[in-house]
């Protein structure tokens, strides 16, 4: 993938500033280190940092149609670019290179701001016809690839990260207290908002038209699911099996296309084995694969994923932290993330993606998606027992557990959102929802409340479908599972943001479209079996995988968060920022509730749903608080601050893990 940025006038033909547009590419050098390229015009300006992947003598960027009329610049890839150059070929257009970028001006001409139907794969694109002084600015289907966009003087600006529309010198940031907030509530980013004020995200599976002054935005995709009691079954479900292993061989196979090698991830779990499973029989021969081994500071899963790699051949790189190591990583990750991070073992594959980067490698395959396509999650097993209670005995018991269970978190109602469902609907991720948002109760200040002003994050949960109703309740929460936490979170913290830190493209075959399609048609039955999540999955890993691995339990990756930042070996810097000082200087959280917190959480027992709560919450406010500094300018610690591009300086890496290599039979050795 690469990093794109850029400006295009809503006013009339000014010429946007050379300087300004290396300064906002530059800002996301690391998307991009090994190609930089401009197209300026009146009226608009492209610019683009290229990752070299596929034709890397001719891919060189931004690009245009055969008579200059159309400019595209592009991040990310099309995967099934072979088959679509030919049919381009065959309509009579002339192409100059072998790179996927390409086909967006040729797709335009075909097709119009339809041409994204025609694009399968994982994108952000920025597209100008000179003749009809439009510009398309487009993300693919489930947010793979982030693109950001603001209006200044007149002048709309857009980039991969938000670092580059804030390297252009025409946007002070400020904090969005209602993206703050929704943080808080989901753990995850808005579909169209930020933490920053006055900056979007384009919405997964959408598209912005700007011409004449105005921006309309447009939906292009959406997940569908048939109504309820019209899923799939099959007498066979044999059949449905052989479907799926094709559809995910397929989509790993074409995953695998590049001139650069391409490596996996693997942890101790089924997702990501079975992908290094499809990807070694698609190419006939080992993948390098890489792991994270956590030392006391959280389930450490290295042997089940040694046991894996050792099965399929590959050769084997891990990457050991300890409490420490996490909590060290926090601040790189959250200038990456460009937000506050609730889930630090984001941190792990910050350093895992570096790993990966310093072996010579620039592509990895993940599993990520399993879990929304195929109800993998524990929420989806304690939602269908609850659900199931509710339509037996009806929702008032229910009901009165949930609200005490919110009094033992605390009991100020300002914090509760128990009584808001989703689209009408109480799905599985609700009563976790529920707990975290009540959290905020115990570390808000009066200030965020006021500035809150009665706001409701539910009213921000981006649910477009008019179907959602119609739907088998299991497939509902499936729904909101891709729209908040898997595009909020999971591509974001845990995606984009840590491999491209790191110059590193991701490639997630589960989340190929057509897989996606094909798991949503199906009957519930094979996706949560009982207590089975994943079932149809592990019929497929029974396939191609040995039984033990095909038949393990579900092991969420979860690093040390609490321990490591909170704890009696936190890093110095916690403590500034959490100091009385600097908490009212950032004037989000409460100084005299954060320090009752922070008594109480050393002395209160672990298992107690307060205390899990106080952990999340507590684990929320530091990151905000970084956050704040790192981009507020809020001198809140010592950690040095971004800066504009000319003054950038990474922060650095104190507590760098040791890494492990480990070749196919032999033993691990230190490198």
């Amino acid at each position: 993938m690469c990093g794109i940025a850029g400006a295009f006038d809503l006013e009339g033909q000014r010429l946007f500033d050379e300087t300004r547009l290396l300064s906002m590419t530059g800002a996301i050098t690391h998307r991009g280190p090994d190609d930089e390229g401009i197209h300026i015009e009146p009226g608009v300006a492209l610019g683009a940092r290229r990752l070299s992947i596929v034709d890397l003598a001719g891919g060189h960027q931004p690009i245009a149609n055969e008579t200059g009329r159309i400019w595209v610049a592009f991040n990310g890839e099309i995967f099934e670019y072979p088959e679509i150059r030919e049919k381009l070929l065959a309509k009579g257009h002339h192409l100059a290179t072998r790179c996927d970028t390409e086909a967006w001006v040729h797709l335009y001409e075909d097709h119009g701001p339809g041409m994204f139907e025609h694009a399968r794969g994982q994108f952000g694109v920025s597209l100008y016809d000179r003749d009809q002084r439009t510009l398309i600015l487009g993300r693919d289907r489930v947010g793979i690839c982030p693109l950001y966009y603001t209006v200044q003087d007149g002048w709309l600006i857009w980039g991969s990260e938000i670092k580059a529309i804030l390297a252009s010198g025409m946007v002070t940031p400020r904090a969005n207290v209602k993206g703050l907030d929704y943080f808080f509530n989901f753990f995850s980013a808005t579909p169209g908002q930020t933490v920053f004020e006055g900056i979007q995200a384009i919405a997964p599976g959408h598209f912005l038209k700007v011409k004449d002054g105005r921006i309309e935005p447009h939906k292009y995709w959406d997940l569908e699911f048939p109504d309820n009691g019209q899923e799939r079954v099959a007498a066979d479900p044999s059949i449905l099996v052989d479907e799926l292993e094709r559809l995910l061989g397929h989509a790993t196979k074409i995953r695998l296309r590049g001139d650069v090698p391409v490596a996996s991830y693997i942890s101790g779990g089924l997702d990501s084995t079975v992908v290094l499973g499809l990807a070694t029989r698609e190419r006939g021969g080992p993948v390098d694969s890489f792991t994270i081994a956590l030392e006391n500071a959280g389930p450490d899963e290295r042997d089940k994923a040694i046991e894996a790699a050792t099965s399929l051949g590959s050769p084997l790189t891990m990457v050991t932290m300890e409490k420490k190591d996490v909590a060290a990583a926090l601040p790189e990750l959250i200038r990456a993330a460009e937000m506050p991070v609730l889930d630090t073992s984001a941190g792990c594959l910050l350093r895992l993606a570096q790993a990966v980067n310093e072996s010579g490698n620039k592509v990895v395959l993940t599993g990520e998606g399993a879990d929304e396509a195929l109800a993998g999650y524990a929420w989806f097993k304690s939602g269908m027992a609850r659900e199931r209670f509710r339509r037996r005995f009806g929702s008032v018991i229910p009901a009165l557990l949930r609200r005490g269970l919110l009094r033992m978190i605390d009991s100020d109602t300002r914090a509760r959102h128990d009584r808001f469902p989703i689209m009408g609907q109480r799905t599985a991720q609700q009563d976790l929802y529920d707990w975290l948002g009540q959290g905020r109760s115990l570390v808000y200040g009066g200030r965020m409340w006021d500035s809150l002003d009665g706001y409701n994050p539910y009213e921000d949960i981006d649910l477009p479908n008019p179907n959602f109703r119609r739907w088998n309740w299991l497939n509902q929460s499936l729904y909101v599972g891709y729209k908040v936490m898997l595009a909020g979170m999971l591509l974001h913290a845990k995606g984009d943001r840590v491999t491209m830190n790191a110059s590193v493209e991701g490639r997630y075959p589960i989340l190929d479209d057509k897989v996606i399609e094909f798991c949503a048609t199906l009957h519930p039955q094979y996706k949560l079996n009982g207590r089975i999540d994943k079932w149809l999955l592990r019929q497929v890993a029974a396939k191609t995988l040995p039984t033990k691995i095909a038949n393990r339990k579900k092991t969420m990756f979860r690093a040390s968060r609490a321990d490591g930042i909170l704890g009696p070996d936190r890093p110095a810097w916690v403590d500034q920022l959490l100091s009385e000082e600097s908490l009212a200087k950032a004037g989000y959280f409460d100084p005299a509730k954060i320090a009752r917190q922070r008594k109480l959480q050393t002395s209160m027992p672990a298992v107690t749903l307060r205390r899990f709560v106080m952990d999340q919450t507590l684990t929320c406010v530091v990151t905000t608080q970084l956050w704040h500094h790192i981009y507020m300018g809020g001198d809140l610690c010592d950690l040095p601050r971004w800066n504009q591009p000319d003054r950038f300086s990474q922060i650095a890496r104190t507590s760098r893990p040791h890494t492990t290599r480990r070749g196919a039979g032999s033993d691990l050795t230190t490198i």
